[in-house]
Protein backbone atom coordinates (compact mmCIF):
# COMPACT_ATOMS: atom_id res chain seq x y z
CA UNK A 1 0.00 0.00 0.00
CA UNK A 2 1.34 3.40 -0.96
CA UNK A 3 2.03 5.89 1.80
CA UNK A 4 1.09 9.46 0.76
CA UNK A 5 3.96 10.84 2.85
CA UNK A 6 6.59 8.82 0.94
CA UNK A 7 4.87 9.40 -2.40
CA UNK A 8 5.17 13.12 -1.72
CA UNK A 9 8.82 12.72 -0.74
CA UNK A 10 9.58 10.86 -3.99
CA UNK A 11 7.86 13.60 -5.97
CA UNK A 12 9.89 16.18 -4.08
CA UNK A 13 13.12 14.34 -4.85
CA UNK A 14 12.16 14.31 -8.54
CA UNK A 15 11.69 18.08 -8.41
CA UNK A 16 14.94 18.69 -6.54
CA UNK A 17 17.14 16.93 -9.06
CA UNK A 18 15.06 17.55 -12.18
CA UNK A 19 17.72 19.77 -13.78
CA UNK A 20 20.43 17.20 -13.09
CA UNK A 21 18.38 14.35 -14.54
CA UNK A 22 17.60 16.41 -17.63
CA UNK A 23 21.25 17.39 -18.10
CA UNK A 24 22.49 13.79 -17.79
CA UNK A 25 19.51 12.13 -19.47
CA UNK A 26 19.15 9.66 -16.59
CA UNK A 27 16.61 8.43 -14.04
CA UNK A 28 18.87 9.50 -11.16
CA UNK A 29 21.06 12.62 -11.07
CA UNK A 30 23.92 10.50 -9.74
CA UNK A 31 27.21 10.64 -11.60
CA UNK A 32 29.81 7.96 -11.02
CA UNK A 33 33.24 9.34 -10.18
CA UNK A 34 35.87 8.53 -12.80
CA UNK A 35 38.34 6.28 -10.97
CA UNK A 36 41.38 5.09 -12.92
CA UNK A 37 41.42 1.31 -13.51
CA UNK A 38 38.04 1.00 -11.76
CA UNK A 39 35.76 3.11 -13.96
CA UNK A 40 36.00 0.99 -17.08
CA UNK A 41 33.32 -0.56 -19.31
CA UNK A 42 31.84 -2.97 -16.75
CA UNK A 43 31.25 -0.49 -13.95
CA UNK A 44 30.34 2.38 -16.30
CA UNK A 45 27.73 0.31 -18.13
CA UNK A 46 26.34 -1.07 -14.86
CA UNK A 47 25.86 2.43 -13.43
CA UNK A 48 24.15 3.70 -16.57
CA UNK A 49 21.95 0.60 -16.86
CA UNK A 50 20.89 1.07 -13.22
CA UNK A 51 19.66 4.62 -13.86
CA UNK A 52 22.78 6.59 -12.93
CA UNK A 53 25.43 8.20 -15.14
CA UNK A 54 28.57 6.15 -15.69
CA UNK A 55 31.83 7.91 -16.58
CA UNK A 56 34.84 6.28 -18.24
CA UNK A 57 38.14 7.23 -16.60
CA UNK A 58 40.45 7.87 -19.54
CA UNK A 59 43.42 8.49 -17.24
CA UNK A 60 46.63 7.76 -19.12
CA UNK A 61 44.94 5.91 -22.02
CA UNK A 62 46.11 6.78 -25.52
CA UNK A 63 43.51 7.61 -28.19
CA UNK A 64 43.30 4.03 -29.53
CA UNK A 65 42.69 2.58 -26.06
CA UNK A 66 40.04 5.18 -25.28
CA UNK A 67 38.31 4.50 -28.58
CA UNK A 68 38.19 0.78 -27.83
CA UNK A 69 36.87 1.43 -24.30
CA UNK A 70 34.07 3.69 -25.52
CA UNK A 71 33.05 1.15 -28.16
CA UNK A 72 33.09 -1.69 -25.59
CA UNK A 73 30.98 0.36 -23.18
CA UNK A 74 28.44 1.14 -25.90
CA UNK A 75 28.15 -2.60 -26.53
CA UNK A 76 27.09 -3.06 -22.89
CA UNK A 77 24.63 -0.17 -22.51
CA UNK A 78 22.42 2.02 -24.65
CA UNK A 79 22.06 4.51 -21.80
CA UNK A 80 23.94 7.84 -21.52
CA UNK A 81 27.49 7.83 -20.16
CA UNK A 82 30.40 10.24 -20.24
CA UNK A 83 34.17 10.26 -20.65
CA UNK A 84 36.56 11.89 -18.18
CA UNK A 85 39.77 13.19 -19.76
CA UNK A 86 42.71 14.67 -17.89
CA UNK A 87 43.61 18.19 -18.96
CA UNK A 88 47.37 17.62 -18.52
CA UNK A 89 47.32 14.60 -20.87
CA UNK A 90 49.79 15.26 -23.71
CA UNK A 91 47.24 14.01 -26.26
CA UNK A 92 44.25 15.91 -24.90
CA UNK A 93 43.16 17.26 -28.28
CA UNK A 94 43.28 13.80 -29.86
CA UNK A 95 41.33 12.28 -26.95
CA UNK A 96 38.59 14.87 -27.31
CA UNK A 97 38.47 14.05 -31.03
CA UNK A 98 38.00 10.37 -30.16
CA UNK A 99 34.99 11.39 -28.07
CA UNK A 100 33.68 13.31 -31.08
CA UNK A 101 34.11 10.28 -33.37
CA UNK A 102 32.03 8.17 -30.96
CA UNK A 103 29.36 10.86 -30.46
CA UNK A 104 30.01 10.99 -26.72
CA UNK A 105 27.31 13.18 -25.20
CA UNK A 106 29.22 14.40 -22.14
CA UNK A 107 32.93 15.15 -21.78
CA UNK A 108 34.29 15.69 -18.29
CA UNK A 109 37.49 17.76 -18.15
CA UNK A 110 39.41 17.04 -14.95
CA UNK A 111 42.85 17.04 -13.37
CA UNK A 112 43.50 20.76 -13.64
CA UNK A 113 42.02 23.96 -15.04
CA UNK A 114 41.00 23.27 -18.65
CA UNK A 115 41.85 25.82 -21.29
CA UNK A 116 39.12 27.75 -23.08
CA UNK A 117 40.29 26.01 -26.25
CA UNK A 118 39.70 22.56 -24.78
CA UNK A 119 36.25 23.53 -23.54
CA UNK A 120 35.40 25.03 -26.93
CA UNK A 121 36.62 21.92 -28.77
CA UNK A 122 34.48 19.61 -26.64
CA UNK A 123 31.41 21.89 -26.73
CA UNK A 124 31.26 21.55 -30.51
CA UNK A 125 29.72 18.08 -30.11
CA UNK A 126 28.98 17.43 -26.41
CA UNK A 127 28.01 18.86 -23.06
CA UNK A 128 31.09 19.82 -21.04
CA UNK A 129 31.48 19.23 -17.32
CA UNK A 130 34.37 20.81 -15.39
CA UNK A 131 35.64 20.57 -11.81
CA UNK A 132 35.57 23.71 -9.68
CA UNK A 133 37.40 23.49 -6.31
CA UNK A 134 36.79 27.19 -5.53
CA UNK A 135 34.26 29.93 -6.21
CA UNK A 136 36.64 31.97 -8.38
CA UNK A 137 37.27 28.94 -10.58
CA UNK A 138 33.57 28.11 -10.76
CA UNK A 139 32.84 31.57 -12.15
CA UNK A 140 35.79 31.41 -14.55
CA UNK A 141 34.76 28.00 -15.90
CA UNK A 142 31.18 29.15 -16.37
CA UNK A 143 32.44 32.15 -18.37
CA UNK A 144 34.63 29.81 -20.42
CA UNK A 145 31.57 27.83 -21.46
CA UNK A 146 31.29 24.90 -19.05
CA UNK A 147 27.78 23.45 -19.27
CA UNK A 148 27.90 22.03 -15.74
CA UNK A 149 30.27 21.92 -12.78
CA UNK A 150 31.34 19.36 -10.23
CA UNK A 151 32.36 20.85 -6.89
CA UNK A 152 34.46 18.22 -5.16
CA UNK A 153 35.45 18.51 -1.53
CA UNK A 154 38.67 17.35 0.10
CA UNK A 155 36.81 14.34 1.57
CA UNK A 156 37.00 12.67 -1.85
CA UNK A 157 39.46 9.95 -2.84
CA UNK A 158 42.37 10.38 -5.24
CA UNK A 159 43.55 13.87 -6.17
CA UNK A 160 41.76 16.43 -4.01
CA UNK A 161 41.60 20.14 -3.38
CA UNK A 162 42.06 21.85 0.00
CA UNK A 163 38.43 22.69 0.91
CA UNK A 164 35.69 20.42 2.25
CA UNK A 165 32.43 19.93 0.38
CA UNK A 166 30.57 21.34 3.39
CA UNK A 167 32.22 24.71 2.77
CA UNK A 168 32.25 24.58 -1.04
CA UNK A 169 28.52 23.85 -1.15
CA UNK A 170 27.76 26.85 1.07
CA UNK A 171 30.01 29.13 -1.00
CA UNK A 172 29.02 28.10 -4.50
CA UNK A 173 25.46 26.69 -4.57
CA UNK A 174 23.71 29.92 -3.50
CA UNK A 175 25.73 31.97 -6.00
CA UNK A 176 25.55 29.91 -9.20
CA UNK A 177 22.13 28.66 -10.19
CA UNK A 178 22.09 29.02 -13.97
CA UNK A 179 24.05 25.84 -14.78
CA UNK A 180 23.79 22.43 -13.06
CA UNK A 181 26.19 21.82 -10.19
CA UNK A 182 26.97 18.31 -8.97
CA UNK A 183 28.43 17.85 -5.48
CA UNK A 184 31.15 15.29 -4.74
CA UNK A 185 33.37 14.22 -1.87
CA UNK A 186 32.44 12.10 1.11
CA UNK A 187 28.89 11.30 -0.04
CA UNK A 188 28.05 7.82 1.21
CA UNK A 189 24.36 7.95 2.10
CA UNK A 190 21.15 9.29 0.62
CA UNK A 191 20.47 11.66 3.51
CA UNK A 192 23.56 13.70 2.55
CA UNK A 193 22.46 13.60 -1.07
CA UNK A 194 19.03 14.99 -0.16
CA UNK A 195 20.55 17.79 1.92
CA UNK A 196 22.80 18.89 -0.93
CA UNK A 197 19.89 18.86 -3.37
CA UNK A 198 17.88 21.03 -0.99
CA UNK A 199 20.82 23.45 -0.90
CA UNK A 200 20.59 23.81 -4.67
CA UNK A 201 22.71 21.02 -6.14
CA UNK A 202 21.42 19.49 -9.37
CA UNK A 203 22.83 16.11 -8.41
CA UNK A 204 25.79 14.33 -6.87
CA UNK A 205 28.87 12.39 -7.87
CA UNK A 206 29.89 9.29 -5.93
CA UNK A 207 32.99 7.16 -6.30
CA UNK A 208 34.12 5.31 -3.19
CA UNK A 209 30.72 3.66 -2.63
CA UNK A 210 30.97 2.09 -6.10
CA UNK A 211 34.44 0.55 -5.76
CA UNK A 212 33.02 -2.55 -4.09
CA UNK A 213 30.18 -2.95 -6.57
CA UNK A 214 29.75 -6.51 -7.80
CA UNK A 215 30.36 -5.26 -11.34
CA UNK A 216 33.61 -3.49 -10.40
CA UNK A 217 36.68 -5.32 -11.72
CA UNK A 218 38.74 -4.23 -8.70
CA UNK A 219 40.71 -7.11 -7.17
CA UNK A 220 38.96 -8.91 -4.27
CA UNK A 221 41.76 -7.85 -1.92
CA UNK A 222 41.32 -4.23 -2.98
CA UNK A 223 37.62 -4.48 -2.14
CA UNK A 224 38.37 -6.16 1.19
CA UNK A 225 40.66 -3.26 2.12
CA UNK A 226 37.78 -0.85 1.52
CA UNK A 227 35.30 -2.92 3.51
CA UNK A 228 37.69 -3.12 6.48
CA UNK A 229 38.65 0.56 6.45
CA UNK A 230 37.25 3.44 8.47
CA UNK A 231 37.09 7.11 7.53
CA UNK A 232 40.24 7.93 9.49
CA UNK A 233 42.27 5.46 7.40
CA UNK A 234 41.84 7.58 4.24
CA UNK A 235 44.38 10.37 4.56
CA UNK A 236 46.02 12.81 2.14
CA UNK A 237 49.65 12.74 1.10
CA UNK A 238 52.00 15.44 2.35
CA UNK A 239 53.74 17.97 0.12
CA UNK A 240 57.45 18.08 0.94
CA UNK A 241 58.52 21.30 -0.74
CA UNK A 242 56.47 24.49 -1.17
CA UNK A 243 58.50 25.32 -4.26
CA UNK A 244 57.31 22.09 -5.81
CA UNK A 245 53.52 21.88 -5.58
CA UNK A 246 52.06 18.39 -5.44
CA UNK A 247 48.31 17.85 -5.62
CA UNK A 248 47.34 15.94 -2.46
CA UNK A 249 46.10 12.40 -2.97
CA UNK A 250 43.71 10.78 -0.48
CA UNK A 251 44.25 7.05 -0.02
CA UNK A 252 44.26 4.35 2.64
CA UNK A 253 47.56 4.32 4.51
CA UNK A 254 49.96 1.50 3.59
CA UNK A 255 53.57 0.97 2.51
CA UNK A 256 52.75 2.63 -0.80
CA UNK A 257 52.19 5.88 1.06
CA UNK A 258 55.80 5.79 2.30
CA UNK A 259 57.05 4.90 -1.19
CA UNK A 260 55.33 7.98 -2.60
CA UNK A 261 57.10 10.17 -0.07
CA UNK A 262 60.42 8.72 -1.20
CA UNK A 263 59.46 9.23 -4.84
CA UNK A 264 58.73 12.88 -4.10
CA UNK A 265 62.17 13.27 -2.51
CA UNK A 266 63.91 11.77 -5.53
CA UNK A 267 61.93 13.84 -8.04
CA UNK A 268 62.49 17.05 -6.08
CA UNK A 269 66.24 16.41 -6.07
CA UNK A 270 66.18 15.88 -9.84
CA UNK A 271 64.19 19.10 -10.22
CA UNK A 272 66.65 21.07 -8.07
CA UNK A 273 69.58 19.61 -10.02
CA UNK A 274 68.06 20.74 -13.29
CA UNK A 275 67.55 17.19 -14.53
CA UNK A 276 63.77 17.68 -14.84
CA UNK A 277 61.66 20.73 -15.57
CA UNK A 278 58.51 21.31 -13.54
CA UNK A 279 56.16 19.72 -16.05
CA UNK A 280 58.26 16.59 -16.49
CA UNK A 281 58.68 16.26 -12.72
CA UNK A 282 54.91 16.56 -12.20
CA UNK A 283 54.27 13.85 -14.79
CA UNK A 284 56.82 11.57 -13.11
CA UNK A 285 54.90 11.88 -9.85
CA UNK A 286 51.61 11.24 -11.68
CA UNK A 287 53.13 8.13 -13.25
CA UNK A 288 53.90 6.84 -9.75
CA UNK A 289 50.22 7.02 -8.88
CA UNK A 290 49.09 5.46 -12.16
CA UNK A 291 51.41 2.49 -11.66
CA UNK A 292 50.76 2.14 -7.94
CA UNK A 293 47.00 2.33 -8.40
CA UNK A 294 47.04 -0.34 -11.09
CA UNK A 295 49.07 -2.66 -8.87
CA UNK A 296 46.46 -2.32 -6.15
CA UNK A 297 43.25 -2.35 -8.23
CA UNK A 298 44.20 -4.98 -10.82
CA UNK A 299 46.94 -7.06 -9.17
CA UNK A 300 45.67 -6.85 -5.59
CA UNK A 301 48.89 -5.42 -4.14
CA UNK A 302 47.19 -3.73 -1.21
CA UNK A 303 50.46 -3.29 0.70
CA UNK A 304 52.63 -1.55 -1.88
CA UNK A 305 50.01 -0.25 -4.30
CA UNK A 306 47.84 2.82 -3.97
CA UNK A 307 44.48 2.44 -2.24
CA UNK A 308 42.84 5.69 -3.33
CA UNK A 309 39.69 6.13 -1.26
CA UNK A 310 37.46 8.90 -0.01
CA UNK A 311 36.55 9.36 3.64
CA UNK A 312 33.17 7.78 2.93
CA UNK A 313 35.04 4.45 2.77
CA UNK A 314 33.84 3.77 6.32
CA UNK A 315 30.31 3.48 4.90
CA UNK A 316 31.33 0.72 2.47
CA UNK A 317 30.22 -2.38 4.35
CA UNK A 318 29.93 -5.10 1.71
CA UNK A 319 30.05 -5.94 -1.98
CA UNK A 320 26.75 -5.03 -3.66
CA UNK A 321 25.35 -4.80 -7.19
CA UNK A 322 25.37 -1.26 -8.57
CA UNK A 323 21.59 -1.24 -8.90
CA UNK A 324 21.27 -2.08 -5.20
CA UNK A 325 23.69 0.69 -4.19
CA UNK A 326 21.85 3.34 -6.20
CA UNK A 327 18.42 2.16 -5.04
CA UNK A 328 19.66 2.29 -1.44
CA UNK A 329 20.88 5.88 -1.85
CA UNK A 330 17.59 6.95 -3.42
CA UNK A 331 15.50 5.25 -0.74
CA UNK A 332 17.57 6.89 2.02
CA UNK A 333 17.03 10.25 0.35
CA UNK A 334 13.26 9.66 0.14
CA UNK A 335 13.08 8.56 3.77
CA UNK A 336 15.02 11.66 4.82
CA UNK A 337 12.77 14.00 2.89
CA UNK A 338 9.64 12.28 4.19
CA UNK A 339 10.74 12.60 7.82
CA UNK A 340 11.61 16.27 7.39
CA UNK A 341 8.01 16.95 6.43
CA UNK A 342 6.64 15.34 9.60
Amino acid sequence: MNDPKFDAARARLDRLWASGREFLGTDYAIMAGAMSWVSERHLVAAVSNAGGFGVIACGSMNPDLLSAEIAATKAMTDKPFGVNVITMHPQLEQLINVCREHNVGHVVLAGGLPSSAAIKQAKEFSKVVCFAPAMVLAKKLKRSGADALVIEGSEAGGHVGPVSLTVLAQEILPEIDDIPIFCAGGIGRGEAMASLLEMGAAGVQIGTRLVCATESIAHPDFKKAFIRASARDAITTVQLDDRFPVIPVRALVNKGTDEFMQTQRVVIEKFRAGELDQGAAQLEIEHFWAGALRRAVIDGDVDGGSLMAGQSVGMVKKEQPVAEILAELVEQAVQSLAHRDV
